[in-house]
């Protein structure tokens, strides 16, 4: 029997046996050509199911929290992780200073308090003339520091108050020498505020060209319109984007499960799961390329999978409909 004969033969009793198909490099005509063929590959079943899929219906799939998407071309993302500082925009925020020396008579605003342009902080008691003037704030904003009570004496060498516009925010990055090169003024950034919500993104503003000993880093700002969520004082993360790479079929990393050495993904097919296996591409830090196992339409279980495979260990089905 020649190469291809034995090929055909052996192809055709594994189609009798009932085997799945792979593939496997054969040498056609014995001249050493590589050619990728169709092998012959014992099917898995998991125990409990003699198909091969886990059922679950759509009440315990939300349930267990499982969250279902589909694989679609994506765009994945290489990041550079930063971590920066949120403070008040400089630009925006301005001191109320006494104009002569005196004693405070009436404190109207307070620490946090937001207040409309020209409207009244406190009343101050001249030492000179013995007349009461008036603080008020020079623009719409938020009361950030105070420098005095009631009966304190104040002066023009010190503010009373600091009122900032906190509608958009400062955000300093540490940047560390290494990556000074790969960052320029108008790079994207994703702003992650790590208060449950959505990522927002920003721009680059501004690059130190200065460093600091202590840190051995420089300074990256930018400037992010603020709906409140951004608290000056707070730390906070962001991911610079570096490049961008177009792919066919992403899927999110959460999906990914290891089974018996092979990454595993679970389609959802009806009321059923099956386990697929999947090849691997470029990743990020949310979504990975799919190069193999899964095409675009597929729907998959992006989160909570660890319940399905848990189900799959188990060898148990869910009849509960």
């Amino acid at each position: 029997m020649t190469r291809i004969g034995g090929a055909v033969a052996i192809g055709m009793l594994a189609g009798a046996l009932g085997f799945t198909v792979g593939y496997y490099t054969a040498l056609v005509g014995g001249a050493g050509i590589a050619e990728r063929r169709p092998s012959a590959v014992i099917a898995k079943e998991p125990a409990g199911h003699e198909d091969g899929g886990i059922e679950m219906s759509d009440a315990k799939v939300a349930a267990a929290g499982i969250e279902l998407a589909s694989a679609a071309p994506g765009v994945l993302r290489e990041t550079l992780r930063l971590n920066g500082l949120i403070q008040p925009n400089q630009e925006t925020l301005i001191q109320v200073t006494p104009r002569f020396p005196g004693v405070v008579k009436e404190m109207r605003k307070r620490l946090g308090d937001k207040v409309a342009k020209g409207e009244l902080l406190a009343t101050v008691e001249s030492n000179q003339s013995l007349t009461t003037y008036e603080l008020r704030a020079p623009i719409a904003g938020t009361v950030i520091d105070r420098q005095g009570s009631l009966g304190e004496h104040v002066s023009e060498q010190k503010p009373v108050f600091i009122v900032a516009d906190l509608s958009s925010v400062w955000i300093d990055f540490s940047i560390y020498r290494r990556d000074f090169s790969r960052i320029q003024v108008g790079d994207a950034v994703v702003i992650d505020p790590e208060d449950g919500g959505a990522t927002m993104e920003s721009k680059i503003s501004y690059v130190s060209p200065l460093g600091t000993s202590d840190t051995q880093s420089g300074l990256a700002r930018l400037v992010a319109p603020n709906d409140g969520r951004l608290r000056a004082g707070l730390f906070v993360t962001g991911r610079l984007l570096l490049t961008a790479k177009p792919v066919e079929v992403a899927i999110k990393l959460s999906a990914l499960q290891t089974i018996d050495g092979k990454t595993i993904v679970f389609v959802r097919n009806g009321k059923e799961f099956e386990s697929r296996e999947v090849e691997l591409g470029t990743r990020d830090a949310e979504h990975v390329e799919v190069t193999f196992g899964l095409v675009t339409g597929d729907l998959y279980a992006a989160k909570n999978s660890f319940v399905i495979k848990a189900e799959l260990a188990k060898g148990g089905v869910s009849h509960d409909h």
